[in-house]
């Protein structure tokens, strides 16, 4: 009998999808249900579906924001952790963490990092991503300040980064989710405003896709995009605006790439129990994952 992964998502339902996949001799169905950034909705999905499934992964929200060593709980993702009391809860922070750190190091040989400008919409739900970037010597910019806040600050130091997060986090994270993050259709909307010049300076974006598509530019000719969670329409997106190279560090399944909040429950239901960092790098080794490289002109 086949284990079941349901990822509820504060996004879109335009956006759902099913897979079925072999993994480690288990088969597993993925499901993305996506709720259209209704909270309530949310939570009454994920009580429904506790006890019936082996994992449930929190799409379109971030459990925790991390800055340096120290984990924020948003106050809404809480509210749809605890309403799940027998399947376990992940929000693909862990995997982030590590996939997406490590993906930095193996993608090497094909980035110059040294000499790679690189814009990170949000640092704070991907800070191993951010510290990959910086340890790797890219030129980033941290645009949190810039497209979470609207505040026409850009951030080029992780250290500075750093220490306003310890500050505004903890008051940040008691906020509606739908302040600091697209939800529902949203995501389907382009904002084409005075943030979209970042992309004009950089080399590669990177990051959540909710957040590079939404503010992203007509002109992206030449560019690489680094993120997951794309879809065979977001590819189309990508192509119409000239983007030359797409990478997810979660692999195409069915013409999509996951989110790392569905891969990393598929790896809690694999081994019946919540994971530690340890053995989330045990099942990306065991599993191969590794950062999926498309040349968009190419493929056009």
């Amino acid at each position: 009998m086949a284990k079941r992964v349901v990822s509820v998502s504060l996004g879109s339902s335009r956006r759902d999808s099913v897979a079925e996949v072999e993994l480690l001799g288990e088969r597993v169905v993925l499901e993305r249900r996506g709720t259209d950034g209704d909270l309530e909705r949310a939570v009454a999905l994920i009580r429904e579906l506790d006890g019936q499934v082996d994992a449930i992964g929190l799409g379109g929200i971030d459990l925790y924001l991390v800055a340096g060593g120290r984990r924020y709980v948003i106050k809404d993702a809480k509210r749809l952790k605890e309403a799940a009391r027998k399947t376990p809860v992940v929000d693909g922070s862990g995997l982030k963490h590590t996939l997406e750190r490590r993906a930095v190091g193996e993608l090497a040989p094909l980035i110059d990092w040294k000499n790679t400008k690189v814009l990170l919409p949000s640092a704070v739900d991907r800070f191993g991503l951010a510290e990959a970037l910086w340890e790797a010597g890219a030129k980033v910019l941290y645009g949190d300040f810039i497209f979470a806040l609207g505040l026409p600050i850009p951030l080029y130091r992780l250290s500075l980064l750093q220490k306003l997060a310890y500050l505004l986090l903890p008051v940040l994270t008691q906020l509606p989710f739908r302040l600091l993050y697209p939800t529902g259709e949203a995501q389907e909307k382009q904002v084409l405003d005075w943030r979209t010049r970042y992309y004009a300076w950089a080399d590669l974006v990177a990051g959540d896709w909710h957040y590079i598509r939404r503010y992203m530019p007509e002109d992206m000719r030449g560019k690489t995009v680094l993120t997951n969670t794309t879809t065979e329409e977001d590819l189309a997106f990508l192509r119409a605006r000239g983007v030359r190279r797409l990478i997810t560090t979660t692999p195409r399944l069915k013409g999509r790439s996951f989110g790392t909040n569905v891969m990393e429950a598929l790896l809690v239901a694999l081994a019946g129990r919540e994971l530690a960092e340890a053995d989330y790098l045990r099942y990306i080794d065991l599993l191969g994952l590794k950062p999926q490289v498309l040349d968009l002109e190419e493929e056009a």
